[in-house]
């Protein structure tokens, strides 16, 4: 069951062919630009996932992650970060920050669809070893 992904993307591009390879597979994905305001548009839309470039306009991938971690409400949002930029203390520095998974560009197809398949089923596994927690509690 697909759910909602948030993709914060200023490559007009890459935001198009990914929004399409995942509008396909049944996941309902909103496309926005701007570092700057990413976090509201996050907040307001309570996506599921969140796929994120490192360099974007306003604010990077990484101060956007850093406040997502700050707030309770996405502390566990899965969040995928792409980036052009693959060296490995940009890696590091991204999982430090609380990236979920890293993917540098270019990408396929496929890896951004193995990628938040696996980022998905993950964060439903969390879920409902939280719940059962919560029930046997």
């Amino acid at each position: 069951m697909a759910g909602r992904v948030v993709l914060i993307e200023d490559e007009a591009n890459i935001a198009e062919a990914i929004r399409f390879l995942l509008s396909r597979e049944g996941w309902q994905v909103d496309v926005h630009a701007d570092g700057g305001t990413a976090v509201s548009v996050i907040e307001a839309k309570k996506p599921d996932l969140v796929i994120l470039d490192l360099m974007l306009p306003g604010k990077s991938g990484m101060e956007i992650i850093r406040e997502l971690r700050e707030l309770s409400a996405f502390s566990d949002l899965p969040v995928l970060m792409l980036t052009a930029r693959g060296q490995l203390k940009d890696r590091e520095m991204a999982e430090r920050a609380g990236v979920t998974r890293f993917m540098t560009k270019p990408f396929s197809n496929t890896e951004v669809l193995t990628a938040v398949r696996d980022l998905d089923a993950q964060a439903r596994q969390s879920q409902a070893q939280a719940a059962a927690v919560r029930d046997a509690g």
